[in-house]
């Protein structure tokens, strides 16, 4: 019986995984046609994003209430689902990694982005937006910094990087996780 109960577990979350993955890839798309789109189609279609991000997070709460052995698992997706909501990551493939909590390819990105603003393939504002969100994923997965990296993190983060960070990092319990990102769907839509 025990087993069976894993199994089903482990194929919650491949489903969960497979239905965050494909919302976050949406917003990768939506974003790399955003000069293909009319402005308000552009917002109506990320608004149509979001309320599906919402309504993923609403699932994830009820599942929660139900199986308390499910949280720990799924606090990753939830920080994960606050960051795109909260607008602190901009980079759907970040956000992607660090659900997955992926640090290997986390780090494999950072050095590509690296090598690419090095050689002018990307610009230098890009190259650091995503520089530091990737740092800012990567010190929310335990991983650790070098001290010219923490410098750079501090040096180049956003507001609403710093915010995501001091908020994620004070929080308790997967309920005030999800009430944090709850009231940030609100302003989001707003």
């Amino acid at each position: 019986m025990a087993y069976r109960g894993q199994q089903e577990t482990t194929h919650l979350r491949h489903n969960l995984e497979e239905q965050l993955d494909r919302l976050v890839q949406q917003l990768a798309d939506l974003d790399e046609c955003k000069d293909d789109l009319e402005a308000d189609e552009y917002e109506d279609t990320r608004m149509e994003t979001i309320e599906q991000l919402t309504e993923f997070k609403e699932s994830l709460e009820k599942m929660m209430a139900g199986d308390l052995s499910l949280v720990d698992e799924l606090n990753g997706m939830q920080l994960a689902i606050s960051a795109a909501i909260s607008k602190a990551f901009k980079t759907p493939e970040v956000i992607r990694m660090f659900a997955k909590k992926q640090p290997g390819q986390l780090r494999e990105r950072l050095a590509d982005i690296n090598r690419d603003s090095k050689i002018g393939k990307i610009p230098k504002e890009t190259a650091v937006q995503q520089s530091v969100e990737i740092l800012t994923a990567l010190k929310k997965l335990g991983e650790s910094l070098s001290a010219e990296e923490e410098a750079y993190l501090q040096a180049n983060s956003s507001s609403s990087l710093k915010e995501f960070e001091q908020v994620s990092g004070s929080i308790a319990s997967g309920d005030n996780l999800l009430a944090m990102a709850g009231s940030q769907v609100e302003a989001a839509s707003k």
